[in-house]
Parts: C-alpha cells; sequence; structure tokens
C-alpha cells in the first residue's frame, strides 16, 4: 500500500495529526518529528513513527517519493486490510495533547 504524508520537521514532539485535503484533492496523512531535515534525520524518524503507529516492522516502511520535500509517499508492507483500518483509526485520532 501507498501512503502519501506532509511532514513537518523540527516540531515540539513526534507525532501523527491526522489528516488534511491537499490543493489536488487528494487525502494526505500529517506527521510532525523532532528530527531536523539533514542527512535524511527527519525520513528516518518519519519511518519509525510510521512503523511503530502501524505496528510493523520498519524494514516494511520505505520511502518512494519526496526525500527532499515535505510532501511523501511510502510504500508499506503488509496486510492492506488490517493496515487500511489502522490507518483510519490514526487519521481520526486528535494529535497529542489536542481536543476535539
Amino acid at each position: 500500500m501507498t501512503l502519501t504524508v506532509r511532514l513537518t520537521p523540527r516540531a515540539a514532539r513526534d507525532d501523527l495529526a491526522g489528516c488534511e485535503r491537499r490543493d489536488d484533492g487528494r487525502e494526505a496523512l500529517r506527521a510532525r518529528v523532532r528530527a531536523a531535515p539533514e542527512d535524511g534525520r527527519a525520513n528516518a524518524a518519519l519511518v519509525r513513527l510510521l512503523a511503530d503507529a502501524l505496528d510493523v516492522a520498519a524494514s516494511a516502511v520505505t520511502l518512494v517519493a519526496g526525500a527532499t520535500g515535505r510532501t511523501k509517499t511510502l510504500a508499506i508492507a503488509g496486510d492492506p486490510q488490517a493496515l487500511s483500518a489502522r490507518l483510519a483509526a490514526l487519521a481520526d485520532t486528535p494529535p497529542t495533547g489536542a481536543r476535539r
């Protein structure tokens, strides 16, 4: 399965912050990581964050496109139905410390 993510590096905390609709009409998962966007550290932190959130190994999450931009495309190996269910739950969960 592929996933579009809008990444904010140098954030106060690592977390997933729901979904946003992009200008082109597609949905993207919003993610924040504390790591700086230097030497691939923010990308590596994003891979670990998604792997933990989706309960898959970090090796199952691969950056496909967007290594130097804020919008990333990631491929996630695993059962598509289980991953879709976990992503739906993540997209509906407010970010840490936020209120609904």
